[in-house]
């Protein structure tokens, strides 16, 4: 290495010290691609406060809600790449592009990863005058009976959409999907029996449930969920199957490393955190905490996999 070079090298180290100590010198938005009160927002405000006194700066959680996480996400790709605008971002946000082929959006190179924050897991659900009392039944049920019955989702291209759409794959099944618009419209119906099995959040799925309104059947993530631990996981049916939304924190593509990698630190630091973990249970999230690295291979992997499931699934947002 002739000394040149060592002495290019010592002085972009330095100024990238430098710049990781300054950072943030203003206030850092937090922009959440969802509505306030919901699930991503409500853990985008357990968070924020925990970064702002690690960093001693404002963290302000700034609602862009719209086209499943389209719209904050275009505010994030097209903000100054300094880590003063960043974004709590979500499964449904990767799956974007594949869904609505107008959508231009590549998280892969328009993302810099931060680290991972939780994953959502969901419950597949049932009428209460449904003959499924579990995962193994529904299967039963579904292929006795094909495309006899129909399953309710927040939406065409939805997580929830999607959770199904690989579970029927997973399981050689079949049922006709009726989207909706927005968790709260398809309750009603699903506790009706007018639309026999829906897809919903763990929380969302408690009460109902606890009340004997709906039944659930299984949880979408890899292993049971702590908070409902009778719940069992549809992996233990199908093995393998997982279909939870991961919950992260990105920036702008180009942000400087060092002020990614402490970002990261302090994610990590917050996620840690006794108060957290315990908002984080009641709202049926599981931590996942990750690296910068991590994270750009799961969001590449997630890419990937969502994709494949539309086009196998031809989901189309008209």
């Amino acid at each position: 290495m002739n000394a040149a070079f060592k002495w290019g090298l010592s002085l972009i180290l330095v100024a990238g010290s430098a710049l990781a100590q300054e950072y943030p010198n203003r206030p850092v938005r937090l922009l959440v691609g969802y509505a306030p009160g919901g699930g991503m927002d409500t853990i985008a405000r357990t968070v924020s406060p925990k970064l702002s006194g690690a960093l001693n700066q404002q963290f302000i959680v700034e609602n862009r809600a719209g086209a499943s996480g389209g719209v904050a996400a275009e505010a994030l790709v097209n903000a100054p790449a300094d880590g003063h605008v960043l974004m709590m971002a979500e499964s449904g946000t990767l799956a974007l592009p594949a869904v609505n082929p107008s959508v231009r959006l590549d998280p892969v190179k328009q993302f810099a990863p931060v680290g991972g924050i939780a994953s959502l897991p969901m419950a597949f659900v049932v009428n209460p005058a449904f003959p499924a009392k579990n995962a193994q039944e529904l299967i039963a049920e579904l292929k006795a009976k094909p495309r006899a019955y129909t399953y309710a989702s927040p939406g065409v291209g939805s997580l929830q959409h999607l959770a199904f759409e690989l579970f029927k794959r997973s399981a050689g099944v079949d049922a006709i999907h009726v989207p909706y618009k927005g968790a709260t419209t398809m309750m009603p119906d699903i506790m009706n029996g007018q639309v026999p099995i829906g897809v919903i959040s763990v929380l969302a799925a408690q009460g109902p449930s606890k009340a004997g309104r709906i039944r659930t059947l299984a949880v979408t993530a890899p292993q049971r969920v702590p908070s409902m631990p009778e719940w069992p996981a549809l992996a233990e049916t199908l093995p393998g199957f997982s279909a939870s939304p991961n919950v992260f924190l990105v920036a702008p593509a180009g942000t400087p490393a060092p002020v990614v990698q402490k970002l990261s630190t302090t994610l990590r630091a917050a996620l840690a955190s006794k108060e957290v973990e315990e908002t984080f249970a009641k709202q049926g999230a599981v931590l996942t905490p990750s690296s910068a690295p991590e994270l750009a291979q799961r969001i590449a992997e997630e890419v990937k996999r969502w994709a494949a499931v539309v086009k196998e699934a031809g989901i189309k947002v008209e």
